[in-house]
């Protein structure tokens, strides 16, 4: 049997992308809330609307940046997405706190490769967290880029880390078309996650999906 490499279309900004998504063959789509920067940031009543009309087994992921379980937890209840994904650390309380007060809702606990010290938290995170999702940003600039750069990082590390840890890896930054096929080979992730490379001028392109999906249909199915 092949295995298919599950995919994250992110920066979701509306039903009708939503619907256009799920068409191509996303299984999971990515509501981005509040953010100090990037793309993609709709309101919490978007988010829940998109999330109520997302049909099972399609994945809604509410993209937060808060940093306090208090925090997460609030914004979640606003939204009710099957799915949390932190994009920072945890300042205060833990992802216990969120499983015990959510006990439905999975947490994906983002890691900025910025360099082999993003290995060691990579497993940290992996004892708590159902996932983690491997990105491009950087935390430690004054204003803190959590996602959507179009950058793509280290795969040699991010491949470590699949390698090293027992949950799910998805891979975000800087995937499209051209280089989608050698994201799979090298790093074998779990699950792609995906934003500035299927959109134009912001726009979720549907030629750009199709041309993304079917480079992974046509590669896995040849492998």
């Amino acid at each position: 049997m092949i295995k298919r490499t599950k995919v994250k279309i992110c920066c979701i900004s509306s039903v009708a992308e939503a619907a256009m998504a799920i068409k191509f063959g996303a299984d999971a789509l990515g509501l981005v809330g509040h953010m100090p920067s990037g793309p993609g940031v709709i309101s919490d009543n978007l988010i829940a609307e998109i999330a109520e009309y997302a049909p099972p087994p399609i994945a809604t992921f509410l993209l937060t940046s808060e940093t306090t379980a208090k925090g997460v937890i609030k914004h979640h209840k606003k939204v009710n997405t099957s799915v949390i994904q932190l994009v920072d650390k945890l300042t205060e309380g833990t992802i216990e706190d969120i499983k015990e007060a959510l006990p439905a809702i999975k947490i994906v606990q983002v890691i900025h490769v910025t360099g082999e010290s993003s290995i060691n938290e990579a497993i940290e995170a992996a004892k708590s967290a159902d996932s983690i999702l491997l990105d491009s940003g950087d935390p430690g600039k004054q204003v803190k880029e959590l996602g959507g750069t179009g950058r793509t990082h280290n795969w040699d590390i991010s491949r470590e880390i699949v390698e090293t840890i027992k949950k799910p890896v998805f891979l975000a930054g800087g995937l499209r078309d051209s280089n989608v096929r050698d994201a799979i080979d090298f790093v074998g992730p779990f699950g792609l996650d995906i934003c500035s490379g299927v959109r134009t001028d912001g726009e979720l392109n549907e030629f750009l999906l199709e041309d993304f999906f079917q480079m992974i249909h046509d590669h896995e199915n040849y492998k």
